[in-house]
């Protein structure tokens, strides 16, 4: 039997564990919906030498830029198939152009600002990880159409902004062909197929709920936080065909419209 561990159980390793369980895959994981606490060192490392497989979720440390899962159990990863949850995030601003996995990161070029996400994907991918890059992730309990009916659905002033979504089992479904085919090492694209401007969406949102449109803001206006502030300061359109080619993944939701539609 497959066993596949997986470092941190969140919202979207939670389907990805689901799924494989399905599939009857013996699933351990860390986090606080897991069965090993991440600390526990001797737990980690029996559960690490009785998986055939091992997924991290878990992103850099905020204060540190250093990835918790390699800089703990780096060493004891060797020969193990890996899998990494990253970000389109590692792109930079390209200023609305496309980005496949060919585009270099900004730890491969040093274009912009670095960041820890960017170093963390690279680390993962030189010990032979697959790296899926996931963009802007919505599903159940967390899309536009909560925040519109919470009242905290904004709409940003800023003309030809434009980035990528996913819904959270659309990663499922990709993540799954990977483990359940032996997918060749390297950076995957998750991505529906409808890059656009977080406008579109809301509005969208919007009237399927029968709500009024919020107001547009400016950066300086909307008084984000620093993180927001640089997301809403990236622009760019990710490409998922490599995904689509080497593992046979469509997505369930090809864009925003089916997604929504699905959740409503």
């Amino acid at each position: 039997m497959a066993n596949l561990l997986i470092f941190g159980l969140g919202y979207t390793a939670g389907r990805i564990a689901a799924a494989m369980q399905a599939k009857g895959w013996q699933v351990r994981a860390t986090g606080s919906a897991g069965d090993i606490a991440f600390a526990d060192r001797e737990a980690v490392l029996a559960a690490i030498g009785g998986a055939s497989h091992i997924l991290s979720s878990v992103p850099p440390d905020r204060s540190t830029g250093g990835d918790p899962v390699l800089e703990a159990y780096g060493e004891a990863l060797s020969g193990k198939a890996l899998f990494y949850l990253s970000s389109t995030g590692v792109y930079g601003d390209r200023e609305g152009a496309w980005v496949d996995e060919a585009t270099p990161t900004i730890a491969q070029s040093g274009e912009g600002r670095r960041n820890a996400r960017a170093e963390a994907d690279l680390a993962w991918l030189g010990m032979g990880a697959r790296a899926f890059r996931l963009p802007g992730i919505y599903g159940p309990g967390r899309s536009a159409l909560d925040r519109a009916r919470e009242g905290k659905a904004r709409r940003m002033d800023i003309p030809g902004q434009v980035f990528s979504r996913v819904h959270v089992d659309d990663i499922a479904s990709g993540v799954v062909a990977a483990l359940v085919q032996g997918a060749p090492a390297g950076a995957y694209n998750l991505g529906d197929d409808c890059p656009c401007s977080g406008n579109e969406v809301t509005e969208h949102a919007c009237r399927l709920l029968g709500l009024p449109l919020p107001p547009l803001e400016s950066l300086e206006e909307a008084n984000l936080s620093e993180m927001a502030r640089g997301f809403y300061m990236e622009n760019r359109r990710v490409a998922n065909g490599k995904a689509k080619r080497v593992l046979g993944w469509t997505p369930r939701y090809p864009t925003y419209v089916e997604g929504l539609a699905a959740l409503l």
